[in-house]
Order: C-alpha cells, then sequence, then structure tokens
C-alpha cells in the first residue's frame, strides 16, 4: 500500500513539473522597449509618407500609356524575381471524367512549368465550342488543404477532401461551386492548385506557420513563392488558350479573397485576359497597414513582392489592365477591407481608365456583404461575363 501511494506521489510529482514547464513555455518573453507592435514597425507611419509610387500612371514622366503598361509590367515582373522555368511542351492528360447536368467535368494532369507536373479541373460545357473559358482562382483563407477543390466541386478524391471542399463552399461561396455555376452557364472552366495548396503542399501535412519558412527558403534560392504563384496563373492561361474547346480570344479569370487579389494580378500583367472580376479584394497599402486602423497584411508572403511598394500600389498595378473590362466588388462588413481604402483604390483606378476612354469598362461596387462571394455575387459576376466575353 506504501508502495502504490509512493508512486501516485512521484507521478503527481512528474505531472505538475510537466504542467509547470508547459506553463512557463508558454509564458511570452516581453522587454520594456520594443519596435514593432501589431506586426507593423513603430514608425510604419513614417514609412509610408516615403512611398511616393513614382512608376503610377499620373505619376510617371510616360504620358503613353501603351508605353508606361509595358514599363509598369516590366517593373513588376522584376520584383516577382526569376521565374520559373516554362515547360517544354504542357503534355495534357486526362485522368478521369465524371458527366455532370450540362457539362462534363475532368481532372487532367499537365506540366505548369518546368518543375511541377500538377493536377487541375477543367469543366467542359455540352454542345460545340469553342466556348468562352474562364481561369478560376482560389482563396486563400488560411485554408492550404484544399486549393482548386474551393472553386470546382471535386470527383475521383478521398472523402475527406470532398467533404472539406464542400463545406468551404458553404462558408464562403453559399454552399455553390463557382466554377460549376459558370460551366452550366456554357462557360469552360479551368482551376489549379496555387503553389502550397491542396496537391501542391507539404509532405509533412498542412501548417500554416510554415509558409513563410518555405517563403524565405525560396527567397535564399533566388526566388520569390508570390512570384511562382503570379507565373503559374499566367503559364496555365496559357495552356487554356492552347485548348481546342476554349476561345483563345474570350478567356477571362475571377476569384475571391487571395483569388480576388491573383484574378486583377492576371489581368494585369498578360494579354491573354480579355476580362477579370476580383471580389473582395482591393485596397490602398496606406489603409492596409495600419497600426490605428488596427490592418496589416495577413496573408504572410501570399502578396508579397519585394520592392515592389517603391514604385506601385495595388490600384496603380490593376491600373494595367486599362482598358479592359474588369468588375471589382467589396463588401462594408469585410473586415479585412476597410471601406475608405476599397474606394480610394477604385477612385485610382476609375482615373486610369478615363484617361484612356474607356471608364464604362471598369464596374466597382461596393456591397453590403461580409468577406464572401454568395450566390448574388457569382449571378453579378456571371452577368458580367456574358456581357464581355
Amino acid at each position: 500500500m506504501r508502495t502504490n501511494l509512493m508512486r501516485v506521489f512521484a507521478t503527481g510529482c512528474l505531472l505538475m513539473a510537466v504542467l509547470t514547464m508547459s506553463a512557463q513555455q508558454k509564458k511570452v518573453q516581453k522587454r520594456d522597449k520594443f519596435e514593432y507592435t501589431f506586426d507593423l514597425p513603430v514608425y510604419v507611419e513614417q514609412l509610408k509618407r516615403e512611398l511616393t509610387y513614382p512608376m503610377a500612371w499620373g505619376h510617371s514622366p510616360v504620358k503613353n500609356f501603351d508605353k508606361w503598361r509595358a514599363e509598369a509590367r516590366k517593373k513588376v515582373f522584376e520584383c516577382m524575381m526569376t521565374p520559373p522555368r516554362p515547360a517544354a511542351t504542357f503534355n495534357m492528360e486526362v485522368l478521369d471524367t465524371e458527366k455532370r447536368e450540362g457539362y462534363t467535368a475532368q481532372r487532367i494532369a499537365f506540366n505548369i512549368n518546368a518543375y511541377s507536373r500538377v493536377t487541375a479541373y477543367l469543366l467542359v460545357p455540352d454542345g460545340e465550342g469553342p466556348f468562352p473559358a474562364i481561369n478560376a482562382l482560389h482563396d486563400h483563407g488560411a485554408h492550404l488543404y484544399i486549393g482548386k477543390e474551393k472553386m470546382i466541386r471535386p470527383f475521383g478524391v478521398e472523402q475527406e477532401v470532398a467533404e472539406d471542399a464542400q463545406q468551404w463552399a458553404d462558408n464562403l461561396y453559399e454552399g455553390q461551386f463557382v466554377g460549376d455555376y459558370l460551366a452550366r452557364h456554357g462557360y469552360v472552366v479551368f482551376s489549379v492548385d496555387a503553389p502550397l495548396w491542396g496537391e501542391r503542399g507539404r509532405e509533412e501535412g498542412v501548417d500554416r506557420s510554415k509558409y513563410d519558412i518555405i517563403a524565405g527558403n525560396m527567397m535564399m534560392l533566388g526566388r520569390d513563392l508570390c512570384g511562382f504563384m503570379h507565373y503559374d496563373d499566367i503559364y496555365s492561361t496559357d495552356f487554356m488558350a492552347t485548348l481546342p474547346m476554349v476561345d483563345k480570344n474570350r478567356i477571362g479569370c475571377l476569384g475571391c479573397s487571395m483569388g480576388g487579389y491573383r484574378a486583377w494580378m492576371l489581368s494585369a500583367l498578360t494579354d491573354r485576359v480579355k476580362a477579370g472580376a476580383a471580389i473582395c479584394w482591393m485596397v490602398t497599402t496606406d489603409v492596409q497597414m495600419s497600426v490605428a486602423d488596427k490592418k496589416r497584411e495577413y496573408g504572410g508572403f501570399a502578396n508579397c513582392l519585394p520592392g515592389l511598394r517603391q514604385y506601385l500600389d495595388y490600384p496603380h498595378i490593376a491600373s494595367m489592365a486599362c482598358p479592359k473590362p474588369m468588375l471589382f466588388i467589396n463588401g462594408t462588413l469585410d473586415h479585412l477591407f476597410p471601406v475608405r481604402g476599397v474606394e480610394a483604390a477604385f477612385k485610382t483606378m476609375h482615373e486610369a481608365w478615363k484617361s484612356q476612354g474607356a471608364d464604362c469598362r471598369l464596374e466597382t461596387e461596393i456591397w453590403e456583404i461580409k468577406h464572401s462571394c454568395g450566390l448574388k455575387v457569382q449571378e453579378r459576376m456571371l452577368e458580367f461575363f456574358n456581357k464581355n466575353l
């Protein structure tokens, strides 16, 4: 009996020691003096005042819009650092098909660049093509387990993936997969994982905290992870243009959240895209990075291009898409993008489109919605693409 009591006592002491050690490990070490707060330098306002955006349209000494766009694109590509080498051939392979109402879903594989052979979804409407096509760019959401499955209802996958995709669609897209919705209305729809999402993730499994470490390691190799994402979006659009069922003169792109950011970036960086819709991602750096507003960049390296803010702000880059038709929708209830920053960005873009006599092609709207892309927004995007593609 005495031995058992001693064992219980010893076990209790060990447990207390472990709990004490755990509490000590969780304690945050803080100094009285500091230089960063809310993940921003305390001198952030000084830094923002030094951002004059000398290459922006209207600031640049270049007054010819086409020449300005060429120079601005060149600067963005420079800040995207060394690109992934393009694939010698896309070498597309159809892995599986599923007949759906009004269209066929394909799971395909192709070489997106010289390093990566990836799987993607391709939706092809019934009937004779070629059809207008949409590159559906998925969001961030700090949820990396799925990527392309956020945009197109998956098939031929593990049950966990299918359930996760449906749950994500329920939360952000009101239960409707955007890609399937557009395919039912006569569009070829394509979607692929961005680097670090879905089947392009970590062997060790999903861990959001490793994202920035991986991005840092890529930078040590002279490459930028965000730049790779944008190059892959360009390469995948080039791939879409080779498909016989696609009308290469009627390719658009869309996305919500990070997908919205990718959509206007893609529209700005390639002439293959003829129209773009960006939902819930537009703001000015001044408002985005503000201790007073309790706002800062939440996506990590998802939109980090080294040095680019020394030349161009977000709306200046989006203006490179002018005079294409573009649709931007942001929400008054979107906690990520304060309305005053959205309105300032929209004003800057309208000035660019107006300067080219094309303001009627830029549609900017602020809805009473949260950070989301629900059924009414999807209906609005379909209306926009029907008009412009």
